[in-house]
């Protein structure tokens, strides 16, 4: 496969491309950033593995070289809030950097899988989808919110609370929502039952909190001087990973995804969530396939606890506003 990425030399399009390097399921790497592109390739290009790497700048078609033909797209550009700046300063730069690529993608690689990572990811997947349609090539069961690192800490976090009676790898805590802040809803009452059954409340808030607000711990441990890259970019290449495996016929191992998808009405699944929940776009657990979402389990919409029914209803509150800024976005300004 060819797999894109889109914001190759920034703090999570490095160690993601690494990844992608290391993958068995891709052919040819093309790593594509406004800056230090060539040099990223040339890194990893010395990795002893079979996967042709191509380095492009805007320069020279540069974009329209690293899209063509390509299989699979990674978006993880965009710029880090910096000193000064406000949300609505930071929302205004990157939307308009994934308008821009997203209107690259419908007109060099409109057949391509779509994994968006850059945030607001609650607003940038409206923004690409809402691009996509304008160029009447927007397939949703092909575009991605990357969710997967929620899904990650609460795996990681509730091990940890265990002290070791339960292991992240054999745990499978679906989160539902959005992926920022109070919009995130871990259900640790169907991935973690027993053990979760047993926390007080304190103990059950400060877990959920944690999993909202993990990205905090990494900026204070970094001291302000980075945010959480590492994780992202591993979360991102299991998403991929599993797309990866779908397209190569490996569905048994690759089948359950999460991530923050468009609610359309011919996806098995799709009609009730967005009866439910009242919103077009949301991250809920999916079935992958070689083509894209299959389809989506809404019926774990009826098994969660009161307490998590409370933190959806938050949840749907914030994302209803975090969706119409993106579609706003791009419906106000020429694409």
């Amino acid at each position: 496969m060819k797999v894109t990425v889109c914001g190759a030399a920034g703090g999570i399009g490095q160690p993601l491309s690494l990844l992608l390097k290391l993958s068995p399921y891709v052919t040819h790497l093309a790593l594509y950033d406004v800056v230090n592109a060539p040099g990223v390739g040339a890194d990893i290009n010395h990795i002893d593995t079979d996967v042709v790497v191509s380095s492009h700048l805007p320069q020279d078609d540069g974009l329209q070289m690293a899209l063509t033909n390509a299989d699979l797209v990674l978006i993880p550009a965009g710029v880090p809030r910096k000193p000064g700046m406000t949300r609505d300063d930071l929302f205004a730069i990157n939307a308009g950097i994934v308008r821009d690529l997203a209107l690259a993608v419908a007109t060099h690689a409109p057949n391509a899988m779509v994994l968006v990572i850059s945030n607001p990811v609650n607003s940038t997947v409206p923004i690409v989808a809402e691009v996509l349609k304008k160029a009447q090539v927007f397939n949703p069961r092909r575009l991605l919110g990357v969710t997967t690192l929620d899904l990650v800490r609460a795996n990681t976090f509730i091990s940890q609370l265990s002290q070791g009676k339960l292991s992240s790898k054999q745990l499978n805590v679906p989160v539902i929502g959005g992926h920022s802040g109070e919009t995130i809803v871990p259900l640790f009452s169907i991935g973690s039952p027993e053990f979760y059954q047993s926390l007080n409340d304190e103990q059950r808030d400060a877990l959920v909190h944690r999993v909202q607000y993990g990205g905090d711990e990494v900026v204070q441990a970094k001291k302000g001087a980075g945010s959480a890259t590492l994780s992202m970019a591993y979360a991102g290449f299991q998403l991929a990973e599993r797309l990866m495996k779908s397209a190569h016929g490996d569905n048994e191992s690759a089948k359950y995804a999460s991530s923050f998808i468009y609610l359309d009405d011919r996806i098995p699944g799709a009609s009730y969530a967005k009866e439910k929940l009242g919103v077009d776009y949301v991250s809920l657990p999916t079935v992958i396939g070689a083509e894209g979402i299959e389809s989506i389990d809404s019926s774990i919409l009826d098994k969660i606890d009161e307490h998590e029914e409370e933190l959806l209803e938050v949840a749907i509150d914030q994302l209803k506003t975090n969706i119409a800024k993106g579609v706003s976005f791009i419906k106000g300004t020429a694409a």
